[in-house]
């Protein structure tokens, strides 16, 4: 079919999006109110048109044959950067996780707070035919200065991203609160750095705050589906909680991911779960790998532990 009524630069105001919308029954990508059409994306509308009920095919990754509700589908899983091959333009499902923020870095006996955990990403978008990159978020390295900290985002292309989380809050010289793209990172044991990370509206949750008094434990990192906790008193906050992959893969893999990083504190760090890492004394627990889960925090010099490297898993109907 043709898509009717729209030319080769073209403005396209909200209300003619909304009609194209509608015609072909789901979002269009990449296209926003106020865009001039190239004869490149006209082209693509047209492609999306001419498969608006159908699925693309492609190659990459590891790849398997799964099940969801009835219906059969191929998926491609992705843990390291790598290619996806489409050769058939048309719609795939994505669940992607960025990656996870490291716990923040100490000098001396103050909790530090925990990662956070990588956004979680699960839409459908579509693909014109051609090879695209596909970048696995690394998790935030382990912070023994000013630099580092965050993850990095998981992306296909320009067509999907999951940011990474932030890291926890260390102590002066480390590593500030920071609440970049995914889910916060815990608060730092220090009145100047008590408050855990803010996250990005709608991909991911806080960090928690410290006790900033006396046994100045860190807070947990936030998690993709919860808000990391505050410390109390002598206990740091632990990682929020993460999701599971297993609806979108049919219950083939039933991994839960990007969980938050646990809270440091000498006596009673903070625990995680869903790959997130616990917090510790001296050292705590990296984020699994793939998991996008947010590094633990400590009580002692040095840097936190490291955030889990993202994931991402593509696919369509066969």
């Amino acid at each position: 079919m043709t898509v009717p009524n729209f030319t080769a630069g073209q403005v396209l105001t909200a209300a003619e999006l909304d009609t194209l919308r509608s015609a072909l029954g789901m979002a269009i990508p990449d296209f926003v109110a106020g865009q001039v059409l190239t004869a490149a994306e006209l082209n693509e509308l047209v492609d999306v048109a001419n498969n608006a009920i159908f699925y693309g095919v492609a190659t990459g990754g590891t790849s398997s044959s799964i099940t969801v509700s009835g219906v059969n589908y191929t998926m491609l899983k992705f843990t390291t950067d790598s290619n996806i091959v489409v050769t058939t333009a048309g719609l795939f499902d994505v669940f992607m996780v960025g990656g996870g923020g490291a716990g923040g870095g100490a000098d001396g006996a103050y909790g530090t707070g925990g990662g956070g955990a990588g956004q979680v990403l699960q839409t459908t978008i579509y693909l014109p035919a051609a090879t695209h990159t596909v970048t696995v978020g690394a998790g935030g390295a382990s912070p023994t200065d000013q630099a580092g900290g965050d993850g990095f985002g998981s992306r296909i292309g320009s067509y999907a991203l999951a940011t990474g989380g932030g890291s926890g809050a260390g102590a002066p010289g480390y590593r500030a609160p920071a609440g970049k793209g995914g889910s916060g990172g815990g608060g730092f044991g220090l009145t100047s750095g008590g408050t855990g990370g803010v996250a990005t509206v709608g991909q991911g949750f806080n960090g928690g705050t410290a006790f900033t008094s006396g046994t100045y434990a860190g807070g947990g990192g936030g998690g993709a589906s919860a808000v990391g906790a505050n410390a109390s008193g002598s206990v740091g906050g632990n990682g929020g909680a993460g999701i599971s992959k297993s609806t979108f893969t049919g219950g083939t893999d039933t991994g839960t991911l990007a969980g938050g990083g646990g809270g440091g504190r000498t006596s009673s760090a903070g625990t995680a779960s869903d790959g997130g890492g616990a917090g510790g004394s001296a050292s705590g627990t990296a984020g699994t790998a793939n998991s996008g889960g947010g590094g633990g925090g400590i009580s002692a010099n040095g840097g936190g532990a490291a955030g889990g490297s993202g994931l991402v898993l593509v696919r369509f109907k066969i």
